[in-house]
């Protein structure tokens, strides 16, 4: 069992930045791979980002891809998602996820934790 909880949302000017942590429970949180999704209102949850038991090992969706970066810290079983230049359509939801295994990590049935969610809001 795998418990998590996301903080750092928040609002934001469009061009800046924010940075969420996913803190999780668990003494295997360095066997799992961590995604972040997010859903705005009125739409699927969609992929953000995701990484794999080694940090050399990420993904991306294209909307985020060369703004976003995803990280881990084992040792203090943490996940980051640093935000760069913020757009309004960034706005939703943000969700830490975990996955056991070594399968598809850039869809929601790949997940088998989730956390509760942190708002964020980018203003034009």
């Amino acid at each position: 069992q795998v418990h998590m909880v996301e903080s750092g949302g928040g609002l934001v000017q469009a061009g800046g930045s924010l940075r969420l942590s996913c803190a999780a429970s668990g003494r295997t949180f360095s066997a799992y791979a961590m995604g972040w999704f997010r859903q705005a209102p009125g739409k699927e949850r969609e992929f953000v980002a995701a990484v794999r038991w080694s940090i050399s090992s990420t993904y991306y969706s294209s909307s985020v891809r060369g703004r976003f970066t995803i990280s881990r810290d084992n040792a203090k079983n943490t996940v980051y998602l640093q935000m760069n230049s913020l757009k309004p359509e960034d706005t939703a939801v943000y969700y830490c996820a975990a996955a056991r295994g070594s399968g598809v990590v850039t869809g929601t049935s790949g997940y088998n934790y989730w956390g509760q969610g942190t708002q964020v809001t980018v203003s034009s």
